[in-house]
Parts: structure tokens; sequence; C-alpha cells
């Protein structure tokens, strides 16, 4: 079942980065608050519905396993979707590595106005690379040459990537564009928030290795991941909070000229396909997470050719071969890494 599940995480992550995008209005500086807004409203119902169902479920079945020397939990593939065992303390003890992942969703989605998904969303999704080199650093995973292949590939990729980027003429820039409802002027911007996100989303997977290896407490991935959804919510109210409240500023409409009906659709569609993807993905690590991986962490190709086909996105050959190598490298990271 790994495949299907892999397959609908590929495509439900892709839709988010799609549907973020169209979501997010370039002239509206608080579109990336309305984008968390949206995957937090969502996410909160997905956990409310856990909540709700888990204790209602039949008693989960167990299997003898050598390397534990213990029984453990083998959960069906549909109970990794509905079901949980969060607690209000799971909240408190990963509200810290939820909060790094959210705020790096955040800081990514204030990206969607300065630069085209393609450039983007392999940037974003490189940050296993840097995940993988600290804990290296910190002794808790080991470097292969496949991995450390991968690894090559995602920082040259990346910095070529930048490189062309910036230096790209701005005729010729604007000329790509001429077909796509959106229009960047060269910005430095533009691609440091894709590298802050790939940061910010390393660390996040940093902490969660951090209490893997130092068995900071018990805690069930599905409890992590309800942890993960609250917070969500939390990053909601926030972000409904500073636009409404302190910036004093219409949350739910989009600036003129836009078309609000159409944005409001696409956010939710947004929210629906990241809670989606992160559903499947928990799905994908109960059944088959070494080869699932791999066709997961080949969402931003995906993203990469709806932003061409749907956003009307073109790019210079350079910039192709930039996304080729970093989306090598991710696939590599995706087959060979530990973390």
């Amino acid at each position: 079942m790994y495949f299907v599940f892999a397959l609908i995480a590929l495509f439900a992550w892709s839709g988010s980065d799609l549907f973020s995008k169209t979501g997010t209005a370039q002239k509206d500086k608080f579109s990336h608050w309305k984008v968390i807004f949206a995957v937090g409203v969502i996410m909160g119902l997905h956990a409310i519905i856990c909540l709700i169902i888990s204790p209602l479920l039949p008693e989960m079945p167990q299997i003898w396993s050598e390397e534990e020397g213990e029984m453990v939990d083998n959960p069906e593939w549909w109970r990794t979707l509905i079901y949980t065992d969060f607690t209000a303390m799971d909240f408190v003890r990963y509200l810290p590595v939820a909060a790094i992942y959210l705020a790096a969703m955040v800081i990514g989605y204030a990206g969607l106005r300065y630069i085209e998904l393609s450039v983007s969303s392999p940037i974003c999704n490189s940050s296993g690379s840097l995940a993988l080199i600290i804990c290296v650093i910190l002794g808790w995973a080991a470097l292969d040459a496949w991995t450390g292949i991968g690894v090559l590939l995602i920082t040259v990729g990346i910095i070529f990537l930048g490189i062309v980027e910036y230096r790209e003429d701005e005729t010729a820039k604007l000329m790509r564009q001429d077909k796509s409802n959106f229009k960047y002027t060269k910005s430095l911007i533009a691609i440091l928030i894709p590298v802050i996100y790939l940061i910010m989303d390393a660390l996040g997977t940093v902490g969660d290795q951090m209490i893997s290896e130092l068995e900071l407490f018990d805690m069930s991935e599905f409890a992590s991941n309800t942890a993960f959804e609250f917070t969500a919510v939390l990053f909601a109210i926030i972000a409904f909070s500073w636009v409404k409240f302190v910036k004093k500023d219409k949350f739910f409409t989009f600036g003129e000229g836009v078309n609000t009906k159409a944005i409001r659709r696409n956010l939710l569609i947004g929210g629906i396909c990241e809670t989606i993807g992160q559903m499947f993905y928990m799905a994908v690590m109960f059944s088959d997470f070494k080869a699932g991986m791999p066709m997961i962490s080949a969402y931003c190709a995906a993203s990469v050719l709806w932003s061409r086909l749907f956003l009307k996105e073109k790019l210079s050959w350079k910039h192709y071969l930039a996304i080729a190598l970093t989306f090598a490298g991710i696939i590599l990271l995706g087959i060979f890494s530990p973390v």
C-alpha cells in the first residue's frame, strides 16, 4: 500500500504548493498569514475528528518486533489516517519543534509573493540535506557515499539556482513572466526567503531527531502529528489576531483587482491538500517508510510541473539545470538518508 499512500502524499503536497501560490495575492502584504490561517483551520478539524473517533476504534493489533524485543503496535492503514493517542502534555512537549516547522511555513508562504514556485519549491524541499549535515555533526547519523553525493548535488543546485536567478537580465525575466499572473523584479530577498525556510525546516527535523536520539519523552508519531496540527491552530489564531486586531486590516479581502472568491477557494483547497499530504505521509511511515519516502520527496518536481502547466511559469534552461541537480540530490537523500 505504500505506493498508493506515497502517491497521494506527493499529489497532495504538490497541490498545496500550487493552491497556496494561487491563494496568494501578490499585493497583499499579509497573504502569508492568510495561507497559514487556512492550513491551521483544516488541520485543526482533522485533529478534532481524530480525538473524537480514536476512543471508538477497536484495540490496535500488535506484532513481535525483533529489533525492540517486545510486542509493538501494528496499525492498519486506515487507522493511520484517523487515530491519535494525543494528550494535552504532548502539545506542550512538541510545541518547540512544531513551532519551528510552522514558522518556516509562514516564511515560505511569504516568499510566494516574490519568486516563482518553480524556483522556491526545490529550494524549500532541500531542507533534509542541511538536517542530515547537522545530525552527522552531532553524531546522530552517518554520511555514506550516496547521501554525501545527494548533499553535494543539492548544495550545488541551490547555489547555482541562486546565481542564475539573481544574475538574470531583468528584461529577459519579465519576458519569461509575460503569460504569468505574477510579475517579479530582481531581489535578493526573493532567493533568501526559501533559503531561510530551508534552514528553519531543517532545524525542525533536527528537533525531531533530538527527541528520538536523547529519548526526551515517550510520544508516538500519532501524538506528535496531532500536536503539530493543534500548533497549526495556534498559528491560525495568531495570524487572524495579528492582521485583524493589531494591523487593523480586513482579513478576508485581498485588495483591488483581485478575484476574492477564487483566492478564498484556493486557500481552502491548499489547506485541505496540506492536511491530506500530512495524513498520508503518516500512512507511509507505518507501511514502508524507506520505499515511500523517495516518492514523497519528489513532490517538488510535481510542483514545478504544475507551475509550468497552470501558472504558466517558464524558466530558462539554466534554471531547469539547477532544479534538476537539486531534484536528483533530494531523491538520493530520500533513498539513503538515515534522517
